[in-house]
């Protein structure tokens, strides 16, 4: 490490113990990797892909022409809200740390679990599109076709690999990640060239034109309404899912050197480039189409629709083998950010078995108790994933609400319980920001659970129903939150034991 480097791993750590944390996971992690590692979960290769269909079957070209500049301006605001708080108190499992320092124990232990719970559904989701791209691309060449039992076997192999390369080290994972940043890019530019050269015709009308396709229509991906307002905001969840995840670049903060700095401009950069590509390529794609109205129909099935009738056999495998790779890798980096939020919160006791997974390996320097109950949990939950758009449906809203609660408390704790800002600050501009949050997160609730997605509004109720249970019958009086005042200062000697079971210098 160089003298400057080294120097900003002694801040960085210094800043961790003035928090009540020992450095016990190992910090290599530069600005690109910090990046990366949120461009690759938020992967438009993956969910910009997977669901296209409730774009091109909902309000057709507009939706993504005109979805994708909406959905990407919403983004940006929590992304910008969660630059400010990232900077401030740069810590594994960020967002529950900044909602229990600004908003309280109650506060901080909910945003927790709704960011735990969208991170587990969001692993889930992403590898059954994976599984759904896999069959539809190269299924037919293994005689594998979708099934309940298909799926499930396809899902541990894959997700028992990605926990398996997280637990050999961050090193190991950030090397993919890397790798996926420059591959999601490169691939969203061939793809968007590639449409564009074997596009039929290039009407661009089509990019704001809205048309209603709701119904069988479009192949009942939506149900039938006459509302193309309703129709719109429902096709904005596929912008909307895929630009989640870019709390990763909080969530490996203590694996980041100069994590002040660099982590905030990771979060906003990762969403501000996977935006502008995901416009681009999907652009194109509405471009491309032969037929808008066959197309609409296609439902779910409209991006092989789309490259089987445009793109050469050679070029679109091609494609295909770039995009599989990318949505395995975005499945690895969400069990790096998944079981980094369950370590932060179980190093809190905020968890059943927290003692085991908040266990630091000491040759690989990772969570790896943390890393498989995130996996196995993941893996669990596909068995109600099987609906597709319920999964996205409950991930949006699960993630938002945990977005959204942090940069709310930040609104009411600005310049009052909270007046010592990070190196990255936006000044007062962050109480705007905070109230866009606010609304859009509203939004995104009403719209996910619209129908046909009424189960993940049940889904959410039984969630609302256990939390208020668990909070009002164990954990009002058990759970203390992250340390504050005293209490960090007692617990040095427990710091100085963590940082050598690991053999941190």
């Amino acid at each position: 490490m160089s003298n400057t480097g080294a120097t900003h791993h002694a801040a960085d750590v210094k800043t961790l113990h003035d928090m009540g944390y020992a450095q016990e996971l190992s910090r290599r992690m530069g600005h690109f990797s910090n990046f990366a590692i949120s461009f690759s979960i938020i992967c438009i290769l993956s969910g910009g892909i997977n669901s296209l269909g409730q774009g091109t079957s909902g309000a057709g070209g507009a939706a993504l022409g005109i979805g994708w500049i909406v959905g990407g301006l919403a983004a940006l605001m929590f992304a910008l809200g969660m630059a400010q708080l990232s900077s401030a108190f740069p810590t594994a499992g960020g967002l529950y740390h900044w909602s229990s320092i600004l908003g309280g124990r109650f506060w901080g232990w909910l945003t927790a679990w709704l960011n735990l719970i969208g991170l587990i559904t969001v692993l889930a989701a992403i590898n059954v599109g994976t599984f759904n791209f896999f069959v539809g691309s190269f299924g037919s060449f293994f005689g594998i076709e979708l099934g309940y039992w298909s799926q499930l076997i396809f899902l541990i192999v894959m997700t028992g690999i990605q926990a398996i390369i997280n637990h050999l080290g961050i090193q190991v994972t950030t090397k993919l990640t890397d790798l996926s940043g420059y591959l999601i890019l490169g691939g969203a530019v061939l793809l968007t060239v590639a449409l564009l050269a074997y596009a039929p015709s290039h009407d661009f009308s089509r990019l704001w034109t809205f048309t209603n396709y709701s119904g069988a229509a479009g192949g009942n991906v939506w149900p039938q309404t006459s509302s193309i307002v309703l129709i719109f905001f429902l096709g904005l969840l596929l912008p909307i899912y895929t630009l989640t995840g870019y709390d990763a670049s909080a969530h490996t903060s203590e694996e980041t050197v100069g994590a002040a700095k660099k982590v905030p401009t990771a979060i906003i950069h990762s969403v501000v480039w996977a935006a502008l590509f995901a416009w681009l390529f999907s652009s194109a794609f509405v471009l491309a189409i032969p037929d808008m109205e066959e197309a609409a129909k296609q439902g779910w099935n409209v991006f092989f629709y789309v490259m089987d009738s445009t793109i050469p056999a050679k070029l679109k495998y091609f494609l295909y083998a770039i995009i599989l790779l990318a949505q395995f890798i975005c499945g690895l980096a969400t069990v790096t950010s998944a079981s980094r939020m369950t370590f932060a919160f179980a190093r809190d006791d905020g968890l059943p078995g927290s003692k085991y997974l908040r266990t630091v390996n000491r040759k690989h320097r990772t969570p790896v108790h943390a890393i498989w109950t995130s996996a196995a949990l993941a893996v669990g939950f596909t068995a109600f994933a099987g609906a597709y758009s319920v999964a996205v449906s409950v991930t949006s809203i699960a993630l938002y609400l945990s977005y959204t609660m942090p940069i709310a408390a930040g609104l009411f704790a600005y310049g009052n319980s909270w007046t010592k800002m990070g190196p990255w600050d936006m000044g007062p501009a962050f109480r705007v920001i905070a109230v866009f949050c606010i609304g859009i997160a509203a939004v995104v609730f009403y719209v996910g659970v619209q129908p046909p997605n009424g189960f993940a509004l049940k889904v959410v109720g039984v969630i609302g129903l256990l939390t208020a249970i668990a909070w009002f019958g164990i954990e009002n009086r058990r759970f203390k939150g992250p340390p504050i005042g005293d209490r960090i200062a007692a617990r040095a000697p427990e710091i100085a034991a963590a940082e050598a079971a690991v053999g941190e210098a």
